[in-house]
């Protein structure tokens, strides 16, 4: 190919050559006979085409493409990517995540071939964080991610913005809870002025060895990232510590991701009540709606006077509302309809990533992303940790957690439960549970239960079952011993001739209704039928009421990514 016809090979943009084909559905890369070669970016082969074969991947050849009869209604395929299935591709989301100094993006449709997605993988940074976080990612399973954004600066532009000469510290935090049953996600902020311990945590070197960094306490949460040489991996061990909720996997990225980003899907929409005229980030935006994008879209994640009380905490507010806006545009059908913009995402995205070892691999990315965009977005809640003044401050600078609230929001999350009503869920299931619980009840002496441990103390099915002899009555109770697998929640299973036994139980033991499960018993040593009682980890002790419904917390700080808002 002689200059010319490499320089028109090169102006083609790879998202203009995929077509849709009508009559799969799906799109395919179409290429061009003046342009043989694929225009998908990716590694090209060196030296000019021989024998009439093209390269497609280094040391990979495919023969010519055989000549075809004209069909006028259907586009000439070319190798064929992957393609959300017809009649849903309005309902394909590609969730995009940026607050402050970080953004998290991953493709949810298949844009390319193998060797466009290799391409992808090449520009993705990786760190080992050892057993901070899951070995793998699976699909069945809830799972943690914690988003990091640093504030350390790169590219040009960036000088107005973060520490001068900053490792990159976590500067803007949210651990993102995704259920298993994919019903709903929770995006806990975490304030990078939050009092925290952090734990000692070991590091994997340039040169690969290990080292163990000393543990602090006392100190922000924002030194849990860049000091003395600490990685994303202390951070997670330090969410760990500080909520008990264990994150499985990190995604990292600085300034210069919302900036490129938010320029990829042609801006934001954000709504201020007030104008704002921020003179230390440049932030101008009359009142009202508008659409920010790069310089502009990171003056409106990072600036701390224009909204509230000009502190962190009313930041993180702002960027929520921005979040949720960025992530209906990111699910709104001109975005997703257009190759060119999912290829600009998909290029943006990767190259503003740090993530752990575990999810490197593209594909593996791609997996997250198709568990994510299962989630509807009205049921992805925005919230922050609960906090409270440090009452050791005489001058408020720092927070730390409300031990009034905080567990309460931690357990929510550990114990996978959502923050949002699943509307259609719960209107299914609540008049079934309900009624688990009306009816006629046996009298205690007439229940027959065995009593099996099921993630509870070591000795509680033994302490429950004196408990319900001794002091409840129930005098037709044995230990089972363990469980064959732990549960979180306590269950007493049924057969339906036994719903009056089933009843009297759970009211002597606070069961809810959905604690109750129509199932089948099972015979004892004597013969007889029995059901059982399996205690699960939300086992409080013998005899103290177990009551299966959750009350929420009343949160200052909480929106779903459906709502419309306007910051203030």
């Amino acid at each position: 190919m002689d200059a010319q016809g490499r320089g028109r090979a090169d102006d083609v943009d790879p998202a203009d050559q995929w077509v849709l084909n009508p009559r799969t559905g799906e799109y395919e890369l179409r290429l061009s006979p003046s342009a043989p070669e694929s225009s998908v970016p990716g590694p090209r082969a060196a030296g000019p085409r021989a024998s009439g074969r093209r390269t497609t991947a280094p040391g990979r050849e495919v023969p010519p493409q055989r000549r075809r009869r004209a069909e006028p209604e259907v586009p000439v395929p070319g190798r064929r990517g992957r393609r959300p299935e017809k009649k849903k591709s309005r309902g394909k989301r590609v969730l995009l995540w940026t607050g402050g100094s970080m953004a998290f993006v991953v493709l949810v449709a298949g844009v390319g071939g193998y060797v466009y997605l290799k391409h992808l993988e090449g520009n993705v940074s990786t760190t080992d964080v050892g057993t901070a976080g899951s070995s793998s990612f699976k699909k069945d399973e809830a799972f943690n991610i914690l988003i990091i954004g640093t504030d350390k600066r790169t590219g040009e532009g960036n000088e107005g913005y973060g520490d001068k000469g900053s490792a990159g510290h976590a500067d803007t935090n949210i651990l993102l809870h995704v259920a298993k049953d994919r019903s709903n996600a929770t995006a806990l902020s975490i304030p990078r002025d939050l009092i925290v311990d952090i734990p000692d945590c070991e590091t994997t070197q340039e040169d690969g060895t290990k080292k163990v960094i000393p543990g602090t306490s006392g100190v922000r949460f924002n030194q849990s990232l860049g000091d003395l040489g600490r990685d994303a991996g202390c951070t997670m061990r330090t969410v760990a510590e500080t909520t008990g909720i264990k994150p499985d996997h990190f995604m990292m990225a600085d300034f210069n991701a919302v900036k490129t980003l938010t320029t990829a899907v042609d801006g934001v929409d954000v709504c201020v009540e007030n104008a704002v005229d921020d003179p230390k980030s440049h932030l101008q935006l009359p009142a009202g709606e508008s659409t920010v994008e790069g310089e502009q879209a990171l003056a409106f994640v990072r600036t701390r006077h224009a909204f509230g009380n000009e502190g962190d905490l009313d930041r993180i507010k702002v960027q929520q509302q921005f979040l949720g806006s960025l992530m209906r545009k990111m699910a709104s059908g001109d975005t997703l309809t257009s190759p060119t913009k999912l290829v600009k995402l998909a290029e943006a995205a990767t190259k503003a990533l740090t993530v752990d070892s575990a999810i490197g691999k593209v594909g593996t990315l791609k997996d997250i992303a198709l568990e994510l965009k299962k989630v509807p977005t009205k049921n992805i809640t925005f919230t922050t940790v609960p906090v409270i003044d440090n009452p050791a401050e005489k001058v408020k600078a720092t927070v730390v957690v409300n031990e009034a609230k905080g567990p309460q929001v931690f357990d929510m999350i550990r114990n996978d439960i959502s923050f949002t009503e699943v509307e259609q869920k719960k209107k299914k299931e609540k008049a079934a549970v309900a009624a688990r619980l009306k009816g006629e009840k046996s009298e205690p002496g007439e229940v027959r239960v065995r009593v099996m441990n099921g993630g509870a103390p070591a000795g509680s099915a033994q302490q429950e079952l004196a408990y319900l002899q001794t002091q409840a009555g129930v005098s037709k109770s044995e230990n089972a011993g363990n469980a064959p697998a732990e549960v979180a929640k306590t269950t007493l299973e049924y057969a339906p001739d036994q719903a009056d036994q089933a009843r009297a139980l759970a009211e002597i033991l606070g069961l809810s209704g959905a604690a109750m499960k129509p199932g089948e018993s099972v015979t004892n040593a004597q013969g007889l039928p029995t059901m059982t009682l399996t205690l699960g980890k939300d086992f409080k002790g013998a005899g103290v009421k177990l009551d299966g419904s959750v009350k929420k917390p009343d949160l200052d700080t909480e929106s779903t990514a459906d709502q419309k808002l306007c910051a203030s």
